[in-house]
C-alpha cells in the first residue's frame, strides 16, 4: 500500500487510474485481428480510410541519416497512426538480418514513417469497405538496415 497522498486530500493514493487498457481504436483492432486470425473467418471487410504519407522534412535534414526517405506512399488503414504502422511494417526489421537495434528489440520504431518530423499523414478517403489494410501505392525499400556482416 502506498503512503502517497493525493493533492488536496487526505485519502491515500492506491496508484491506480480510472483508464482502462485496450479501449483505443488500435487496441480494439488488434484484438479483432487476433480473434480473426484465431478463427476460420476470412470474409468481411472492415471500414478503412485511405491515407497518403508524404515526406515533410527537407532532403538535407539530418533526421534522414537514421531513416531513409521512401517517397510518397498511399495506404489503407484504420487511423492516421495506424497508417504509419502499416507503412513501417513493410520495412525490413533488424531481426530478419544480422544487425543490432538502436534502442529497442525491434527497429520498427525507428522507421521514418513513424516520425512526425519526417513524414506527414494526409487523409485521402474515408469509410471504404472494399479495401484490405495495407500499402496501396508506392514502394518501400527493404534496404533500410545494413547487416553487420557483408
Amino acid at each position: 500500500m502506498s503512503n502517497v497522498v493525493k493533492t488536496g486530500g487526505g485519502d491515500p493514493n492506491n496508484a491506480t487510474s480510472r483508464t482502462t487498457f485496450g479501449r483505443s481504436v488500435e487496441s480494439q483492432a488488434q484484438i479483432a485481428d487476433a480473434a480473426r486470425k484465431g478463427s476460420d473467418e476470412t470474409t468481411g471487410f472492415e471500414v478503412l480510410n485511405v491515407y497518403r504519407l508524404e515526406p515533410l522534412a527537407a532532403p538535407d535534414d539530418p533526421r534522414w541519416q537514421n531513416a531513409p526517405n521512401q517517397g510518397v506512399l498511399t495506404v489503407a488503414a484504420r487511423t492516421s497512426g495506424d497508417a504509419r504502422i502499416v507503412a513501417s511494417a513493410r520495412e525490413l526489421d533488424f531481426m530478419e538480418v544480422d544487425a543490432a537495434p538502436a534502442e529497442d528489440v525491434t527497429t520498427s520504431n525507428a522507421s521514418a514513417f513513424r516520425d512526425d518530423k519526417l513524414y506527414t499523414v494526409i487523409e485521402v478517403e474515408r469509410g471504404r469497405r472494399d479495401l484490405r489494410r495495407g500499402v496501396l501505392e508506392g514502394t518501400v525499400s527493404v534496404n533500410t538496415i545494413s547487416p553487420v556482416q557483408r
